[in-house]
Order: C-alpha cells, then sequence, then structure tokens
C-alpha cells in the first residue's frame, strides 16, 4: 500500500468513527417505565412514570397527566394520548396517576382526597432528585382535566402550569377559582357533546353537573396573568377537510406565563390526532384529525419555560 493509499484508509476510518459517534449522540434515549407508590391519608395510591433512562440522574420537567373517567387508569391514559415519544427529546418525566375506583373526586366533597394525592406525587418526585420543583406542570383529559383546574385554582403553589383538555371548570367552583399566576393551558371542542364548551350540563362518567364555558373556565388563569385582552390567533391547516372541524390557538396577550386557548371548532369529546374513544357508549362528536394534541401539549411545556 502507498503512502497516498495508507492515508486515505486511515481518513476513512476517522470518518467512520465520527459517524458512529453522531449516530449514537441522535438516538433517542430510551424510555424507563414503572409503578409508582405512595400512601396519602391512609389510602395506597398509584402512577405510572415514565423517564428517558439516559437523563435519570438529573432533576428535570414533570408532567402529571389525569387520566379521564372512561379511561380508568394512568396506564391506559398513557397508550391513548401518546404523549412520551414527544416527550422523549426533551428528556422530560410523565407521570400518570390513578383515580381511586377509576373516578376522580372533582369538587371536593366526600372521597379521596386527589389534591392531597397529586402534592404528595410531586414531593416524592422533588425528593428523589427526578423533579425540578420549578417545573411541575398538571394536566388532564376530561373529568381529569376538571380535576387539574380544581387543583389550578386552590393548591397550585407547586405547580409551574395547569392545563385541561376536552374539560371546562366545574360550575360549583368558578367564584372560590383564585389561582395564582402559572402558565395555562386549555383545549375543549366547540361541539363536544359531554363538556360543552360554552357552558352547561357535562354528561360524563362520574360529573353529571354543570361546567363552565370555555371562556369562563379561562377567565380566572388569564386574570392571575394580568394578561390583556388582546390576542394572538394561530389558524391550523385545514390538513383533513373531511373530519368536519378546524383547530385554532388563541394566545394571550401580556401575560406572566404563557396562556393559551385551543378552540377545535365542530370538535367533539376527542383529542385531536388521536384515536377517538366513546365514553361508555355515547356520542362523542367529530375527530379532528389536522394536528396532534400532544405535540401541542409538548410545544407549550417549551415556550412555557423559556
Amino acid at each position: 500500500m502507498t503512502p497516498w493509499s495508507k492515508m486515505r484508509a486511515r481518513f476513512a476510518s476517522v470518518l467512520l468513527a465520527a459517524a458512529a459517534v453522531q449516530a449514537l449522540s441522535s438516538a433517542p434515549a430510551e424510555a424507563v417505565t414503572g409503578r409508582l407508590n405512595i400512601e396519602v391519608a391512609g389510602q395506597k395510591r398509584t402512577a405510572v412514570f415514565v423517564e428517558p433512562e439516559r437523563l435519570k440522574r438529573s432533576p428535570r420537567t414533570v408532567v402529571i397527566v389525569l387520566h379521564g373517567a372512561s379511561n380508568g387508569s394512568g396506564r391506559r391514559i398513557q397508550t391513548n394520548l401518546g404523549l412520551d415519544e414527544f416527550l422523549r427529546a426533551s428528556g422530560a418525566v410523565a407521570v400518570y396517576p390513578d383515580a381511586m375506583d377509576g373516578g376522580w373526586n372533582l369538587t371536593g366533597g366526600v372521597g379521596p382526597d386527589d389534591p392531597a394525592f397529586m402534592r404528595a406525587l410531586a414531593a416524592r418526585l422533588v425528593a428523589d432528585g427526578v423533579a425540578d420543583k420549578r417545573k411541575i406542570f398538571l394536566m388532564g383529559v376530561s373529568t381529569g382535566g376538571m380535576l387539574a383546574l380544581r387543583i389550578g385554582c386552590q393548591s397550585p403553589d407547586y405547580l409551574a402550569g395547569v392545563g385541561a383538555l376536552i374539560a371546562g371548570l366545574p360550575a360549583g367552583l368558578v367564584a372560590g377559582c383564585k389561582p395564582p399566576p402559572l402558565a395555562f393551558f386549555l383545549i375543549n371542542g366547540t361541539a363536544n357533546p359531554l363538556a360543552p364548551y360554552q357552558g352547561g350540563l357535562a354528561n360524563l362518567a362520574g360529573f353529571k353537573q354543570e361546567v363552565a364555558s370555555a371562556e369562563a373556565t379561562l377567565a380566572p388563569f388569564a386574570a392571575a396573568n394580568e394578561c390583556s385582552a388582546q390576542r394572538v390567533t394561530r389558524e391550523f391547516p385545514d390538513r383533513d377537510p373531511t373530519d368536519g372541524s378546524r383547530v385554532v390557538m388563541e394566545r394571550l396577550v401580556g401575560c406572566k406565563h404563557l396562556v393559551e386557548l385551543v378552540r377545535v371548532e365542530g370538535g367533539g369529546h376527542t383529542l385531536p390526532g388521536r384515536p377517538a374513544r366513546s365514553d361508555r357508549g355515547q356520542s362523542v362528536g367529530a375527530q379532528n384529525r389536522d394536528v396532534n394534541v400532544s405535540r401541542l401539549i409538548t410545544e407549550f411545556l417549551r415556550q412555557s419555560q423559556r
């Protein structure tokens, strides 16, 4: 082999090594899934826990996601929502708690102390070195969203933000809703037959009472953040004209923290971009396929931490 051939061979080997390093560094972090057990007020409570394996030694963003009554468990909403794959690149941790007997205590009457469960869960994650105490978010779907809103109104000092999906604030909690400034995300369909966008009687498993409208749900969180009356509107492309719905995002202006309302015009009690699931046989309305709700959540988490 000539000196020039040897040099070319050596250069090729360097390129191959560099390519291997590049492939390793760009490979997605593998996730570790487990189960958390914690005792609250003498009751054993559980949650599914998902974290990127490579980052598990550093405190980071945590999003706690509450299932709806028809989704009955943390494991089921984890599968139905498909959020983990979107969070993986950021290294954020997802936690999916389980309600007692499949349903949350939405209004604070007789039943499990679910706000205490969320607080204890967050404290456990901080104590274990998993959660950055400044970056804990609580979100919920359907009745889980109602509980997230209740906690956001009443006891959110450990939270950086709250979100509710296809849900509204229980009407009986509106007058007492006094949140501190924190990031806020709300998404609902204008033709939601089970949790009406314009407010009215909800028809959900475990909750058949009045809910506030989307605007009335948003109002106390906008006021706490001292938002102006101005909004920036973004209309998403109508990628599927056959689904009978369009997605519009309104971002409030001048807020201390990010505040967003996502309006699915013509949408039902369904999560955009995810398979529609009936609420115990009831009609849930139109299913939007223009956006993916998990992508919207991930972007909200990213931008709210700027």
